[in-house]
């Protein structure tokens, strides 16, 4: 943990999740009988309810906002795969470092404890070497964060939209995950559209979580498609199986001709075999790339925005690392009736609000959010990742 004097209040950063074993966070914070306390928590439930603004309390909770979470998968890294994919010599080539890229912001999580909602209006800034992050809470009914990413070295941009809707299966939560994300290699005129997987949280008979579902990446400038399913195999009573495993294939879609056989494990390696020569190898190597991870430093303390999530969340942050479970809760309180009495002063005075970084528009009957960042370049950060 680091913690720093900012302008009012501390800046409470986190070593970010990484992979199993190498995390310091977990077994510094969690509260006692998770567990017990989750399926209290939720014998009132139906199976099938919507969970998105289910308030959980401070004990569930991880020293860390989403947007936090949300940006660490872009910034995070030991190595950098940006940089391999925007180096490659054929958009074949760009394209296999870009569906490995999209396997690195694969995270692992804890189960049990979740990050905090963001406050609507929260921001999270923060650089890395020359990528600069800032993501931002546009909304929060329903609640949607948006990314915007520059790389002007490089000259890569990415700009993300994503809105979680966690729903109760009975014995487990299926926290599924819209919006859409594109990575652009502006040197190359190339534009990577994809998805992300769905995070499913198995409460009984084995707890566990694990990311899952259908990831589509396409490149519309050169026909490459890639088509990768996150998969979770379990035995009888959930013990045993296979776990954070992925298999898939890349093909160009105007030949109709699948070119590699994608086949792995996202917290280990992926491989791809080519299905013209048989020759195997590997694009991802998740201990290179999510291990060594470091906590973020501040540069800049004065120059931290008001509405940095490590400022706006640092009570808490800080009350649940010393497990001060009492203070954490008053500290969420304290947080949540301020956000309550922002959205009631601005609806008396009849204000709209509108997100500082993005430009915001959605289709009411789509989950599709169109977050168009307001500034070309991102700028530096006063937040730096190691």
């Amino acid at each position: 943990m680091k913690v720093t004097k900012g302008k009012e209040t501390k800046i409470v950063l986190t070593k970010p999740f990484q992979l199993e074993g190498e995390s310091d966070l977990e077994p510094s914070y969690r509260a006692p009988n998770l567990l017990h306390r989750l399926l209290s928590l939720l014998k009132n439930v139906r199976p099938g309810s919507d969970l998105t603004h289910f308030q959980l309390p401070a004990v569930f909770n991880f020293p860390k906002s989403q947007l936090q979470c949300y940006g660490e998968s872009v910034y995070c890294t030991s190595s950098n795969l940006l940089s391999k994919c925007n180096n490659g010599q054929s958009p074949l080539d760009r394209f296999t470092s870009v569906v490995a890229w999209s396997i690195s912001t694969t995270r692992p999580t804890s189960f049990g404890v979740a990050p905090y909602n963001p406050t609507l209006g929260e921001t999270h800034h923060v650089s890395k070497g020359n990528l600069n992050v800032l993501v931002e809470q546009v909304s929060v009914n329903p609640p949607v964060s948006a990314l915007h990413a520059t790389d002007e070295k490089e000259n890569i941009e990415m700009i993300w939209s994503q809105q979680p809707v966690p729903k109760f299966r009975g014995t487990s939560i299926e926290a599924q995950v819209h919006g859409k994300r594109q990575l652009k290699l502006l040197n190359h005129g190339e534009t990577y559209e994809m998805n992300c997987p769905h995070l499913s949280i198995r409460i009984l008979p084995v707890p566990g979580i694990d990311w899952v579902g259908n990831v589509n990446i396409r490149c519309p400038e050169t026909g490459l498609v890639a088509e990768i399913s996150y998969r979770s195999s379990h035995s009888f009573l959930g013990f045993g199986g296979s776990r954070k495993f992925i298999k898939g294939k890349i093909l160009d879609s105007s030949l109709f001709k699948v070119l590699y056989e994608v086949d792995g494990h996202w917290d280990k390696t992926v491989k791809v075999k080519d299905t013209n020569s048989g020759e195997v190898r590997v694009i991802y190597d998740a201990k290179e790339v999510i291990s060594g991870l470091k906590t973020p430093i501040i540069k800049d303390a004065e120059s931290v925005w008001p509405t940095e999530s490590a400022l706006v969340w640092s009570e808490l942050s800080q009350a649940i690392m010393n497990k001060d479970w009492e203070r954490a809760r008053e500290a969420k309180q304290d947080v949540e009736e301020r956000q309550r009495k922002v959205l009631r002063d601005r609806a008396m005075k009849g204000e709209t609000w509108f997100p500082k970084n993005f430009r915001v528009s959605y289709g009411k009957d789509t989950w599709e959010w169109d977050c168009s960042p307001t500034h070309k370049w991102v700028p530096e950060a006063p937040i730096i990742a190691q």
